[in-house]
């Protein structure tokens, strides 16, 4: 077993999947009381993860210096390995930042880096801090051009410190790196393992019968891929004792409406409940600006709607209703799911659900990412071109909108997302990147139609590759698509003067705009 520290990493989740896939056992924990644990785990490795804060402030997770007195081999990771450093005497500053891809140039291999066959590998950064000084015993593994130890080793207490990130997908050899900590270092024997979609469908028999024999679910849906594979899990869980509602509120994609209807009453034989809710969205959101703000009004509406269509159902029969949803695991790490997290966003179905709620909640794909809710859609047998759709935000084109959402701009975003939606496609493009969409800016600029100055509405184009969320980059589209989505866009959507690409790397971005 290899135990994660986390101390409120992004990504601290991700470096266990990771370790996972390879086929090692692991266990995270958080720092409080953690050398006990580890000690009662029989740990053959430790990993202690990255973290927003510094160091050196006083209010800085720590953990107990005797852990490195464990003769453990210990893997310290960007924060992790920060501390490793402070603890050891080393010492930590405010660097030189590196948020993104950065380029790796090993100068020294060691376990770590064996089988690596290059000098130099692009890596993932994202730090401000950076260690200045190694700790004795420690020597220098690898530098960027920005900072001189990039990695750094203490072999005879096989202590290893790294400040890039080998857990996301965008560091090239990333999961070589991982296993070489785990094999070559730890001693540990790789098994091979895969999602088990049965046991997940009988952890929601279980959950769901404890909420009653005769208990029924409320399953929210939109179309997505999440929702559809957790309607899907609870459907194989309890048979007909679930109730499909979808919100048609005016912030969805065109078209969405039709697709649900295709997939649940075509495909599979239920029919889905469709609630006409547009009005109250757009009023509550009136006047809001603040992306925050939006979140937490869409989620308690749909809350509120919900609890208010259980009402009415419990009138008929007097069952137990709960509410299913398809929460992955990065909308929990963005909500700060964790103790020591920052709070990027709060996602309308965590950060903006209300402290009290009259419904349960189940949510049976909450631990998984989202390439892994894909593969159990596929083993759920449902079709490449739901499992394949491109991730949609739940607070939907709200927070594509920057600043006031009305009914004029949400129409504008829906006729600029199907410009784009129709090139990528046309392209033949759609598999090769994660997610593309079109934002509403708020900016304005000048613009000349038919020797008029116009004076319209900069729209930005979000398209990007991915696999589980955490990491991004955006996607390098022939100049021909580009510019072919441009025009349509100018041309065809009314107020618009202008439209940029964006090229911003996750991190140090988000997804969304907002």
């Amino acid at each position: 077993m290899i135990v994660v520290v986390d101390f409120g990493s992004q990504t601290a989740h991700l470096i266990g999947r990771r370790l996972s896939d390879l086929g090692v056992e692991v266990k995270i924990i958080g720092t409080i009381d953690a050398v006990r644990k580890i000690e009662n785990l029989k740990a053959q490795g430790i990993i202690l993860s990255g973290g927003p804060v510094s160091v050196y402030e006083k209010s800085a997770p720590k953990i107990n210096s005797q852990i490195f007195e464990l003769k453990i081999p210990i893997l310290g990771i960007c924060y992790g390995w920060q501390l490793m450093a402070f603890l050891l005497k080393g010492l930590v500053e405010s660097g030189k930042k590196e948020y993104g891809p950065t380029q790796i140039k090993v100068l020294k291999k060691g376990k770590v880096f064996k089988k690596f066959n290059v000098e130099k590998f692009g890596a993932w950064m994202s730090h401000g801090d950076e260690v200045v000084k190694l700790p004795p015993g420690f020597e220098c593994l690898a530098s960027t051009s920005k900072i001189k130890f990039a990695a750094a080793a203490n072999f005879e207490k096989r202590l290893y410190g790294i400040q890039f990130h080998p857990e996301v997908e965008h560091t090239k050899k990333g999961k070589l790196f991982l296993k070489n900590f785990a094999v070559e270092v730890c001693g540990l024997k790789l098994i091979n393992k895969s999602i088990e979609v049965g046991a997940i469908i009988n952890n929601v028999r279980k959950v769901a019968n404890q909420y009653g024999e005769n208990s029924k679910a409320i399953v929210a849906i939109s179309g997505g891929v999440d929702s559809t594979v957790s309607a899907v899990i609870v459907a194989r869980a309890i048979g007909n004792r679930l109730i499909l509602i979808y919100c048609d509120n005016g912030l969805m994609r065109r078209g969405t409406k039709k697709e649900v209807n295709q997939i649940f009453k075509e495909d599979l034989g239920i029919k889905p409940i469709i609630v006409r809710c547009k009005g109250e969205f757009f009023k509550a959101l009136k006047g809001v600006v603040d992306p925050e703000k939006k979140r937490l009004i869409i989620g308690k509406l749909y809350i509120k709607i919900f609890e208010r269509i259980a009402k009415k159902l419990s009138k008929k029969d007097k069952t137990e209703k709960f509410l299913v949803q398809g929460t992955i695991y990065s909308d929990v790490i963005e909500s700060k799911g964790t103790d020591h997290a920052g709070m990027i966003k709060s996602h309308h179905n965590v950060g903006g659900l209300p402290e009290k709620m009259k419904l349960k909640l189940l949510e049976p794909v909450r631990h998984l990412y989202k390439d892994e809710v894909r593969e159990v859609g596929r083993q759920l047998g449902l079709s490449e071109t739901t499992i394949n759709k491109q991730p949609f935000p739940g607070p939907g084109l709200a927070i594509r909108i920057i600043g006031e959402v009305s009914v004029k701009r949400a129409k504008r975003q829906q006729q600029a997302d199907s410009i784009v939606l129709e090139e990528i496609r046309r392209a033949g493009l759609y598999k090769k990147v994660f997610q593309s969409f079109p934002v509403l800016t708020g900016v304005k600029s000048t613009a000349v139609k038919g020797d008029h100055r116009f004076y319209g509405e900069v729209i930005a184009l979000r398209i990007y590759g991915s696999s589980d969320i955490m990491s991004a980059s955006w996607s390098r589209l022939p100049a021909e698509v580009l510019q072919k989505m441009s025009s349509r866009i100018v041309n065809e959507v009314e107020g618009v003067s202008r439209v940029v690409y964006d090229i911003t790397t996750k991190p140090p971005a988000t997804m969304e705009w907002e």
